[in-house]
């Protein structure tokens, strides 16, 4: 077999993406040129996409420890310990590259691979989350790629039997050749149960279990580290496809094996495939493994070394078994009618060996494999980054109507209800979900005890563009806050790093940035990052995206019956702003919607501020003073009240006032971090007063919930009078007229 490889040169390793610095470490450690099977693994686990070449020297920035971490990067996924013998396991990942080639594949393998990341570890699936972000909505492509992909994660999820309870969906023309499609997974496991990703025992037997080797899927990772051109769509065949039913298959026997205690080691097939797992493992225990490739369950004819190592196949695992135990093993797998072969041992030697029958057709150390190069490459600020800020935009005319500016505003895709999406996601399966999508964080019973998860994703790529470092740690900042508006204290954070190449110094700039502002953000208000992901090469034919940091937070409530949802409960509900006056428009969704401008600078974000603000937003929900939370974000203040009179299942009006003082606009669609709106009834307004006078943070009673319009005032002009109605038809409309 190996007699019919092509032989290694180094224009062979350029062509399957090493550098020739990369082909010469490589060639100078192992004393010889590697094979090609040799090659294959290189290419795919030193691509950016496995190695994180240009990222490492970055990442270690990130605050990861914490009293309840039992778990963080490095693993599967983190794991952080939320009381009574339990811990929540979560992890976000990428399939941005696939998703754009192909939508509903690309989409559903990325839920398959995330659900996989989270069983792996020894928890139950609970919930699983989207951030998505997409080009212009009145294009074709756009369509068309909104569809394929909401479909692709419903159909995997709902078949699976994982309920989607949250995410968001923004859009941008910077997106265009290239969405993010970013999936969130969460599991509860008992806290002394968890797995890892190891190859302890030398002489241990290496198990290959799920679903058979195909040839689809294979370079995926390496596509993955590639920018895109026009010819992008030719490269389908790298897209894996899914199989949900044999993934709940596979859940349900992996968790049956890991009862049993004959279980060491597990790790998910995604990336690589199995040239990931037959050399992590072993690296992260400091023993090697030899496997015999002939062994491998195939489902097609004729397959090389090479692409039973790099095949992307979806629904397979590698596991470790106890030694005597592997009659135990094969017979739970079969139990579920899945695959579970024996392909190999543990060894003392460091090294992976893979074999086809008795040919060696491999043979690398392991931690030389997963010791990939790190890269710390030219920094730049944009050329034009000042000028972006220099604008203002109070230099923009004034809306003729600013009833009509909030209807605009509400009926955008990006602010308007997302349910057109949502209702195609079965959000009750597991009869966890407590808050369903469409407030500010989806709550989550565990089951057996008082206690809840709140969870909540956010990004905004149009701050982070216009400042890299504020921007990211304002997204830290509203993820925290959203699941704090639940009643929920935020104990650990998840992340997916969306940019262009980071060969090009602005760009690598925008990202060393960012990783400071959610480091910093982080810092302050004391939660860890227990894992995520970095997605380079967002971008086709020299367009990057916006610089996009998504960000997924996980809170506890301790009493699950003490939550908050963000819309108005009844009339005659006090209404309060917390938090500071600072808004800007500066990268607003106002600004887009009403001018198609991106510049100008953010609002100043004071971090203790929010810390203290987020307290307080907690204390009020947990001692039961708040009707309703919400976060005040996309489209300022006006719409986070209009949110509150329209998102819940009857509108409630509301009259509110804001200070006079500068111009209508950026009192009412500023936007500026740290700020939350409060529904109090009136006879708990004194204790409110009471908690808010402990909790030293600005804020101020600016209205009344009640009636069936809306009306603000700046100052003592009444701005926006409208009908509840008609608000809520733009934004019940909005989004589902753009996919229409």
């Amino acid at each position: 077999m190996t007699g019919a490889e092509p032989k290694v040169t180094l224009d062979l390793a350029r062509e399957t993406g090493l550098t020739a610095d990369e082909y010469d470490r490589i060639t100078s450690r192992l004393g010889r040129e590697p094979t090609w099977t040799e090659l294959g693994l290189f290419s795919a686990l030193w691509s950016e996409h496995c190695a994180y070449k240009h990222s490492r020297v970055f990442l270690g920035r990130l605050p990861t420890a914490g009293a309840r971490v039992l778990q963080g990067p490095g693993e599967n996924a983190g794991a952080i310990d939320i009381g009574d013998g339990w811990a929540v396991v979560f992890k976000m990942e990428s399939h941005n590259h696939p998703s754009f080639i192909e939508p509903f594949q690309g989409a559903a393998t990325g839920v398959g691979g995330i659900l996989r990341d989270i069983f792996t570890m020894g928890a139950r699936p609970i919930a699983i989350l989207d951030s998505l972000r997409f080009g212009d909505p009145s294009d074709a492509k756009t369509r068309h790629l909104v569809n394929g992909v909401v479909s692709g994660i419903s159909w995997y999820g709902n078949c699976f039997g994982c309920p989607t309870v949250g995410g968001e969906i923004a859009f941008a023309p910077e997106y265009a050749g290239n969405p993010l499609v970013n999936v969130m997974c969460l599991g509860l496991v008992r806290a002394d149960r968890l797995f890892r990703a190891r190859a302890e025992g030398v002489g241990n037997p290496v198990f290959y279990v799920g679903n058979k080797t195909g040839r689809d899927g294979i370079h995926g990772a390496t596509m993955a580290s590639a920018t895109f051109d026009e010819h992008a769509e030719e490269r389908r065949p790298t897209v894996q496809v899914g199989d949900p039913f044999t993934e709940k298959l596979l859940l349900e026997a992996c968790l049956e094996a890991m009862a049993t205690g004959a279980i060491v080691g597990i790790q998910d097939m995604g990336a690589a495939g199995l040239a990931c797992c037959t050399s992590e493992m072993p690296a992260r225990s400091g023993t090697g493994m030899d496997v015999d490739l002939a062994r491998v369950p195939q489902r097609e004819t004729g397959m090389t070394p090479y692409e039973i190592l790099l095949s992307e196949s979806q629904e397979r695992m590698l596991l470790v078994a106890a030694r005597g135990r592997e009659e135990e093993v094969r017979r739970i797998f079969a139990k579920w009618e899945l695959d579970a072969v024996e392909i190999g041992r543990v060894t003392a030697g460091g090294a992976l060996t893979a074999r086809l029958g008795g040919e060696v057709v491999a043979h690398v150390p392991v931690d030389f494999l997963a010791d990939a190069p790190k890269y710390e490459k030219p920094m730049a600020p944009p050329a034009d980054f000042a000028e972006r800020q220099a604008f203002d935009p109070l230099t923009l005319p004034e809306p003729a109507d600013y009833g009509t500016a909030l209807i605009e505003l509400m009926g955008s895709p990006t602010i308007a209800s997302k349910e057109w999406a949502s209702r195609q996601y079965d959000q009750q399966v597991g009869l966890n979900t407590l808050v369903l999508p469409g407030s500010d964080a989806a709550v989550l019973r565990v089951k057996g005890t008082s206690r809840a998860l709140a969870v909540s994703t956010d990004g905004n790529g149009r701050q982070v563009f216009l400042d890299p470092r504020r921007g990211a740690a304002m997204a830290v900042a509203e993820a925290a806050r959203n699941v704090s508006c639940s009643g929920g204290l935020p104990v650990g954070l998840t992340d997916c790093m969306n940019f262009g190449s980071p060969e090009r110094p602005e760009i690598l700039w925008q990202f060393a940035e960012a990783i400071e502002g959610i480091a910093e953000a982080c810092r302050v208000l004391e939660i860890p990052v227990v894992g995520g992901n970095v997605s380079f090469y967002n971008e086709t034919s020299g367009q990057a995206i916006l610089p996009t940091p998504i960000i997924g937070v996980v809170g506890v409530l301790d009493d699950a019956a003490r939550r908050a949802t963000q819309w108005f409960k009844g009339a005659a509900h006090r209404v309060a702003l917390l938090g500071p006056e600072s808004v800007s428009l500066g990268g607003s969704e106002y600004l887009w919607t009403a001018h198609r401008r991106l510049a100008g600078c953010l609002a100043p974000l004071d971090l203790e501020v929010e810390r203290r603000v987020q307290a307080a937003v907690r204390a009020a929900v947990q001692a039961g003073l708040a009707t309703a939370t919400h976060d005040c974000s996309e489209g300022g203040l006006a719409v986070a009240l209009a949110e509150g009179s329209v998102t819940g299942r009857e509108p409630v009006g509301c009259e509110a006032t804001v200070a006079a003082g500068g111009r209508a606009d950026l009192a009412l669609f500023g936007e500026g971090p740290s700020r939350v709106v409060v529904a109090v009834e009136p006879g708990r307004a004194r204790g409110f007063e009471a908690l808010m006078a402990e909790s030293a943070i600005p804020w101020r009673w600016i209205g009344t919930t009640g009636g069936d319009r809306l009306v603000l005032r700046v100052g003592t002009r009444a701005v926006v009078d409208v009908a509840v109605d008609q608000v809520e038809r733009a934004w019940r409309g909005g989004f589902e007229r753009h996919m229409a």
